[in-house]
């Protein structure tokens, strides 16, 4: 007798749909049947009919545990994540005090993490440059790499714009010196390729400026941080990685330039992969003229022209992942009454429609298959962060993880009644078509529909790289 049988559902993998039962034992995949195959289980859910995908897996997402807890931590975060159909995340080392920089430093955060996160859940570690004003600590984390490694982190994150005394930006040398560290290891090292000089100039000169409206603010900002901030910063770091043949990831690519960039060191051999976000895919600058503070990230939307591009490095692979980067804020941090463009947090609360949000440009505005969803957000990113034998795929031996999305169920994003702890989301009033109905890890259902079971609070594991 099996624990679990998923019946009736359409199983989605990168490659086709196919009619299938799913039976999970010791919270792993145990059997995929026939459909109407004679099987008994303790527990059976009925798909019925809808599409199955082994988990969603949201490889960019800020939780902001431990040290700034009142934006959000593991419970709240994780929390709206399942019943996004999110089986497994991983979490950034920022906004962290202290940022996850060393082994000590992670031994405090997964003592605290791991009490209360319903989500399985990988980490970045990260990768900081000097500390300037700080004469009298380490200058820099490069020694600790190794370490980190060796507590099973993902990855590694760095900053190449500034970013502030919590997470100091690295510069070109440490790039090399952490790839040249890293690469006996084959550790993947991803970065927020904004390059410094531009974006420190640009926002000084545009912040200099007098009597500027609310609307004449937020062209200066996303002028202070165009493509041209990003195309630089990626082709440096890209460059580091032909220096030293480490793997390089470029986090949340939102340009078509930027992306063409990573396809040419792709072709040319180079160890190097890239991920978008639903925002840049979805949205242009003409949202954050809308929407104002609660819109802004860095790098920031681009114009619609740019935004259809995209798609086209999502279809043929260059951007092999999708990533939320849920990146939350205390609700004062966004609020446009108090907060002009540029003393809101940057940063969007997107993980609670990670998945809704991509089914529905997917499937129901593009026209594409739900293969794709399997691609960019299983497979791929259990590939490239090392977490596929137990993640991303119907696979025997596998985590039972299972989510079930029924592609015509409704949904609207209504910020007051977010599961995370910031109630200030830009996607408030966005309506869309297919939603998860019931997500499952490893054998237990943690959350049905839009509810999230409160006895699967401190059930999720962390994760390791598994090759």
């Amino acid at each position: 007798m099996y624990d679990l049988l998923v019946r009736n559902g359409k199983l989605v993998t990168p490659d086709r749909i196919y009619e299938a039962d799913i039976a999970i034992q010791d919270g792993k995949y145990a059997a995929f049947l026939a459909k109407g195959t004679e099987a008994e289980a303790k527990e059976v859910i009925d798909a019925k009919g809808n599409y199955v995908f082994p988990g969603i897996i949201d490889c960019h997402a800020h939780l902001n545990e431990p040290g700034f807890e009142y934006r959000e931590d593991f419970e709240t975060g994780s929390r709206a994540a399942v019943v996004a159909g999110c089986t497994c995340l991983i979490d950034m080392p920022l906004n962290n005090d202290p940022s996850l920089m060393n082994k000590e430093i992670f031994d405090l955060k997964l003592s605290k993490v791991s009490r209360h996160s319903l989500v399985d859940y990988a980490l970045w570690g990260g990768l900081v440059g000097d500390y300037d004003n700080k004469p009298d600590s380490v200058k820099n984390n490069i020694n600790d790499l190794v370490d980190l490694y060796n507590c099973g982190v993902a990855a590694f994150k760095g900053f190449t714009c500034p970013n502030g005394d919590l997470f100091p930006t690295v510069n070109l040398g440490n790039v090399r010196k952490a790839l040249e560290i890293l690469k006996p290891y084959n550790a993947l090292c991803g970065f927020h390729c904004e390059e410094y000089g531009q974006v420190l100039e640009r926002e000084k000169e545009a912040k200099s400026k007098d009597n500027r409206t609310s609307e004449e603010k937020i062209r200066d900002f996303l002028d202070s941080h165009d493509v041209w901030t990003e195309y630089v910063a990626t082709k440096n770091v890209i460059d580091m990685a032909r220096a030293t043949g480490g793997r390089v990831h470029i986090c949340h690519v939102s340009h078509p330039m930027v992306a063409q960039v990573v396809k040419d060191a792709i072709h040319e051999g180079l160890p190097i992969t890239a991920e978008t976000c639903p925002h840049y895919l979805g949205f242009t600058e003409d949202f954050v003229f809308e929407k104002g503070a609660p819109a802004k990230c860095t790098p920031p939307m681009r114009n619609k022209e740019a935004m259809e591009k995209l798609w086209d490095y999502v279809l043929d692979g260059t951007l092999s992942c999708i990533g939320s980067d849920h990146s939350p804020a205390a609700d004062e941090e966004k609020d446009n009454a108090t907060k002009d463009i540029w003393h809101a947090w940057g940063g969007l609360n997107s993980i609670q429609f990670f998945l809704p949000m991509m089914f529905d440009m997917v499937v129901h505005k593009k026209g594409f298959s739900p293969s794709l969803i399997a691609k960019v957000m299983d497979y791929n990113p259990a590939k490239v962060f090392g977490l596929y034998g137990r993640k991303g795929a119907f696979e025997l031996g596998f985590d039972g993880d299972v989510v079930i999305v029924d592609p015509d169920k409704s949904w609207k994003c209504d910020q007051s009644k977010l599961l995370t702890k910031g109630h200030v989301s830009c996607f408030d009033g966005l309506e869309g078509k297919g939603a998860p109905v019931c997500t499952v890890i490893r054998g237990k259902v943690v959350a049905d529909g839009q509810t999230y079971i409160p006895d699967a609070v401190g059930y999720g594991e962390y994760i390791t790289p598994v090759n």
